[in-house]
C-alpha cells in the first residue's frame, strides 16, 4: 500500500494556540479564573436544586441535569487545555484524543436532545398546565433525559469509531486545543466519502431534529400565549421561556457553524475561537442566564444562604 514505508501517528500536537505564543500564560490565568468560576456557579446550582424542596420540580430538574452535563463537559477540554497552554510539549495520545472525542460528543449530543426535553416541559406547562403534573411526572423526566443520553453515546460511538478507524500516517499536528472532529479529519491520510456523508447525517440529526422538536413545541407555546387575555400573564408566561431560547440560540448557533459548514469552508483559526466560547464561555453563561433572571431560583438560594449562616435557627 502507498502508506507501508511511512510513520503510524501514535500521537497528536495540539497547535490551537500558537499562534499567541506570547499571550498564553495570559491566557491560561484568564481560562483559569472563569474554569473555576463555571465550576464554582454550577455547583451552587446543582445544590441548591438537591437541598431545596420547592425546586424539586421538572423544569429545575433539566436545569440540575444541564449543569451537570456543562460541568462535565468543560471538564473533558478546559483542564488539558490549561496544561497545555504553560507545557513546552502540547501533545495528547491517539487513544487519550479518541477517549476525549467520544466523550465531548456524547456530552455536547446529549446536551442538544436535552435542550429539546426542556423544550417539551415547556410547551406541557404552558399549553397543558393542569395535566403537567400528570405528564411530567418524574418517570417521564428520566426517561426524556435517558433517552438523550442513549442518543448522545450512540452518535459519538459511531462517529468516534469512524474517524478513528481512518489511517493516520503523515502529519500529526492538530490545528486546535482539543480532538474536534474536523481537525482530526483532517489530518487522516485518506477517507471515503462515505464516512464523511456519515458523520455530516450524523449532525443533522443531532443538531437538526432538536431544533425542530424545539421549534414546535415555540410554534405552539407562542399561539398559547397570545390567547392569554391579560398582557402580564403573557409576558409571565414568555418569561419562563426567554432563558431557555437564549441558551439554544448560542447553542445550536455555533454548533451548526461547526459541524454543518461544508468541508471546503473549513478554517481552523475560526473553529479555535467558536470552540473557545462553546467549550468555555457558554458553560460560564448558561447558568447565569437561567438563574439570574428566575426570582424563584434567586429565593432558594437566599434561603440556602440563610441555612448555612444559622443551621440550627
Amino acid at each position: 500500500m502507498e502508506w507501508v514505508n511511512e510513520t503510524v501517528v501514535r500521537e497528536f500536537v495540539f497547535l490551537g494556540f500558537s499562534s499567541l505564543a506570547g499571550l498564553q500564560q495570559l491566557l491560561f490565568l484568564v481560562f483559569l479564573v472563569l474554569y473555576l468560576f463555571t465550576l464554582g456557579t454550577n455547583a451552587i446550582i446543582i445544590s441548591t436544586i438537591v437541598l431545596d424542596r420547592a425546586l424539586h420540580t421538572p423544569m429545575y430538574f433539566f436545569l440540575a441535569v444541564l449543569s451537570c452535563s456543562e460541568t462535565c463537559y468543560t471538564f473533558v477540554i478546559v483542564p488539558k487545555m490549561l496544561v497545555d497552554l504553560l507545557a513546552q510539549k502540547k501533545t495528547i495520545s491517539f487513544l487519550g484524543c479518541a477517549i476525549q472525542m467520544f466523550t465531548f460528543l456524547f456530552l455536547g449530543c446529549s446536551h442538544s436532545f436535552l435542550l429539546a426535553a426542556m423544550g417539551y416541559d415547556r410547551y406541557v406547562a404552558i399549553c397543558n398546565p393542569l395535566r403537567y403534573t400528570v405528564l411530567m411526572g418524574s418517570g417521564v423526566c428520566v426517561g426524556l433525559v435517558a433517552a438523550a443520553c442513549a442518543c448522545g453515546f450512540t452518535v459519538s460511538v459511531v462517529t468516534t469509531s469512524l474517524v478513528f478507524h481512518l489511517p493516520f500516517h503523515s502529519s500529526n499536528k492538530l490545528h486546535h486545543f482539543f480532538c474536534d472532529i474536523s481537525p482530526v479529519l483532517k489530518l487522516a491520510s485518506h477517507h471515503s466519502r462515505l464516512s464523511q456523508l456519515v458523520i455530516f447525517m450524523l449532525g443533522v440529526f443531532v443538531l437538526v431534529i432538536p431544533l425542530l422538536l424545539i421549534l414546535i413545541s415555540y410554534v405552539r407555546i407562542i399561539s398559547a400565549i397570545l390567547k392569554i387575555p391579560s398582557s402580564v400573564g403573557r409576558y409571565k408566561a414568555f418569561s419562563t421561556c426567554a432563558s431557555h431560547l437564549i441558551v439554544v440560540t448560542v447553542h445550536y448557533g455555533c454548533a451548526s457553524f461547526i459541524y454543518l459548514r461544508p468541508k471546503s469552508n473549513y478554517s481552523s483559526s475560526q473553529d479555535t475561537l467558536i470552540s473557545v466560547s462553546y467549550t468555555i464561555l457558554t458553560p460560564l453563561f448558561n447558568p447565569m442566564i437561567y438563574t439570574l433572571r428566575n426570582a424563584e431560583f434567586k429565593s432558594a438560594i437566599r434561603r440556602a444562604m440563610s441555612w448555612i449562616s444559622n443551621p440550627f435557627n
